[in-house]
C-alpha cells in the first residue's frame, strides 16, 4: 500500500479534520488510500500554534483516500483556502491533495518514511 510522509503535526492535524487539504510543491495521478506517515521532522509554527508538545514520530498513525489534487497558482488562491490546507508558501504552482475518510489507527507502525508516495507492506 502507498504512504506519505508528513511532519508532525501535519498528520495529527488530518486526524483530526483540522487540515483536509495536504499541500506539495509536485502533483500526483494517484488517486485513492494511502497510509499516513508522520515522520521524524517537526513544523515548530504549527506544533506552537496549535500547543502540540509531543507527538509520535517515525511511524504510521492512519490512513485516508487521496480523492483529486488541486492546482493552487499564486499566493491569492492559496491563501483563501488557508484554514482547510494550514500552509505557507512563496513558490508556485502548489498542489493542494485532497482528502477524505481518514481514519486514525489505534496503535502506530513503526516504518522509516521516504519522499514521494513510497511502498509499504501493509495489511489492516
Amino acid at each position: 500500500m502507498k504512504a506519505l510522509s508528513m511532519k508532525q503535526p501535519v498528520p495529527e492535524l488530518i486526524l483530526r479534520g483540522k487540515k483536509t487539504i495536504e499541500t506539495r510543491t509536485w502533483k500526483t495521478k494517484f488517486r485513492g488510500t494511502f497510509l499516513i506517515h508522520a515522520s521524524q521532522g517537526v513544523i515548530p509554527r504549527l506544533m506552537e500554534k496549535f500547543d502540540f508538545k509531543e507527538l509520535p514520530k517515525g511511524v504510521i498513525v492512519g490512513k485516508a483516500d487521496l480523492v483529486g489534487v488541486k492546482v493552487y497558482k499564486n499566493e491569492e488562491e492559496l491563501r483563501k483556502e488557508y484554514e482547510l490546507h494550514l500552509a505557507e508558501w512563496e513558490k508556485f504552482p502548489m498542489y493542494g491533495f485532497m482528502l477524505k475518510n481518514v481514519l486514525r489507527f489505534e496503535n502506530p507502525i513503526p516504518v522509516k518514511g521516504k519522499l514521494n508516495f513510497f511502498e509499504v507492506d501493509f495489511k489492516k
